[in-house]
């Protein structure tokens, strides 16, 4: 496995709309968490979590060539509707 430098400084988006609500849920979730419990590794990856859900790019994903994003244009294609050839 190879890191894309080049890539990684385009900072193209590779985190879907889906998951970006999931990590910034369960960053400030954590964030919260840390601030009761005085834990300093919950508080780190909390706010990791806010921050690539913010910006909506993740290093590791670019590391690992993964994209959770959709492309704008496209469409989920759909089985032929039998009803309109029947009339």
């Amino acid at each position: 496995m190879s890191f894309d430098f080049k890539r990684a400084l385009k900072f193209e988006h590779n985190v879907g709309e889906k998951e970006k609500k999931y990590r910034l849920y369960g960053g400030a979730a954590l964030i919260v968490v840390s601030v009761f419990t005085a834990e300093i590794a919950l508080l780190l990856v909390g706010l990791i979590l806010v921050a690539t859900g913010f910006t909506g790019f993740c290093p590791a994903y670019a590391g690992m060539n993964k994209n959770t994003c959709t492309a704008a244009g496209e469409t989920t294609t759909a089985a032929p509707d039998d009803s309109s050839a029947s009339s």
